[in-house]
Order: structure tokens, then C-alpha cells, then sequence
């Protein structure tokens, strides 16, 4: 849990935004302290600060830095995507999980295939035999691969 601003001088960053005197029975205090005030800044501008402090009186107190944290992504995921939020996000993350597990069994597919025998070996001079010559654009010197002058010079 964050510092309580009853212990130094200078007010959470709630009391601090929304330039009242912070008391020592302040509830936002635990949970914005003087070192993040843009924690409570998009909290605030996302659901207000009435709004949070009821929240914080209604859900137990073992519960609230959970809740805050939680308000806190949510906001400032709302920051970068107003429409969706969080959501947003975890919608991306589904779709990237999608696309690597579809990755990830072609690749075991493969692996499975070449482990079987079913698969030509790879490599140049697998390739250069099969009558495929790979060549690099980023490394020129593949173009005096032997496997590759061998194949070119044939036709």
C-alpha cells in the first residue's frame, strides 16, 4: 500500500488536484500518493472524483488498492482508446494469441512432417539439388554461394 500523507507534510495527490486540505482519515490518500498525480488525475477525468470516493467507502478496505489499481488501468486505458478502453487491448491481445497458436501448430505440423521423412531437408545445398537457389538481398555474397553457381551454370 502507498504512503499515507499523514505521515509527511505534503497532501495525496487527490487532495493535492483538487486543491482542498487533506485530513488524516483522507480515502484517497492511501492509494494516490504525492508521487503519481497523473494516477489521480485520469481516474478523475474518467469517473470523477464523487464517483471514486464512493467507491472506495463501499468496497472493503482489504479490497480498495485492488479497486484503485483496476480504476487506474481502466483510465488510463481509456486515455489512449476513449471508445473501448481496456477492452481495446485485451481484444488485441486475443487476436495476437489467435494468430501465434495458428503459428505455432504449422510449425509443430512441420516439424512432425520433417520428423516423419515426409519433408525435404532444408538448407542450401538441399535447396541448390531441388533447383532452388536463395539469395539474399541483404548479403551479396550469396551470389557466390557454390551451391547457386553450380545451379546457374548449368543453365
Amino acid at each position: 500500500m502507498a504512503s499515507s500523507s499523514s505521515f509527511s507534510n505534503s497532501p495525496c495527490a487527490a487532495c493535492k488536484f483538487l486543491r482542498r486540505k487533506c485530513l488524516a482519515d483522507c480515502i484517497f490518500a492511501p492509494y494516490f500518493p504525492p508521487e503519481e498525480p497523473t494516477k489521480f488525475a485520469n481516474v478523475h477525468k474518467i469517473f470523477g472524483a464523487s464517483n471514486v470516493s464512493k467507491l472506495l467507502h463501499e468496497v472493503h478496505p482489504h479490497q480498495r488498492e485492488d479497486a484503485v489499481n483496476s480504476l487506474a488501468y481502466e483510465a488510463e486505458a481509456r486515455m489512449k482508446d476513449p471508445v473501448y478502453g481496456c477492452v481495446g487491448a485485451i481484444s488485441i491481445l486475443q487476436r495476437q494469441v489467435i494468430r501465434l497458436q495458428k503459428e505455432l501448430d504449422a510449425t509443430n505440423a512441420d516439424l512432425v512432417r520433417y520428423a516423419s521423412g515426409g519433408a525435404r531437408p532444408y538448407g542450401r545445398r538441399a535447396a541448390a539439388q531441388s533447383g532452388v537457389c536463395f539469395i539474399s538481398p541483404l548479403n551479396t555474397n550469396d551470389r557466390h554461394d557454390p551451391y547457386c553457381r553450380d545451379k546457374e551454370e548449368q543453365n
